[in-house]
């Protein structure tokens, strides 16, 4: 049996650099990258990324169509460290966009960002692959 496998690479990339996206300062929106004390998923990037690759499923049509690709994906990191807001900003189809949302649906709270002190809200951009290993 071939075995398919899925490597989720996650890029810091292309991240929003809007700074607010509310009028008050308890709703305001920082971008990742203007940060002073980012947010941090609970062990670690590597972690994140493991979480990723443990609990994305290969869509069945994609894995028909040998749909390969980035899904670029964004959400917003609340002050208590859950995620909201999550979104697909560019699609890449067949299950993929629909497995993204729901494998971020499933991340434990973040360590929340902070600025001057304070935990804030922050917004976050990523690539999330889809990739066959045949």
């Amino acid at each position: 049996m071939k075995k398919t496998a899925l490597i989720a690479l996650i890029m810091l990339l292309g991240f929003s650099l809007s700074k607010a996206q509310t009028a008050t300062n308890e709703d305001k929106i920082y971008s990742f990258v203007a940060m002073e004390n980012p947010p941090k998923f609970p062990g670690g990037m590597a972690k994140f990324y493991k979480f990723i690759s443990q609990n994305i499923k290969y869509p069945d049509q994609a894995k028909k169509d040998s749909i390969q690709g980035n899904v670029f994906i964004s959400f917003v990191i609340e002050k208590n460290g859950s995620l909201t807001n999550i979104k697909v900003d560019r699609k890449l189809g067949y299950g993929t966009d629909e497995e993204a949302i729901r494998v971020l649906k499933l991340s434990p709270n973040w360590e929340p960002g902070t600025q001057d002190g304070k935990p804030v809200r922050v917004k976050y951009n990523i690539p999330i692959r889809f990739n066959l290993d045949k």
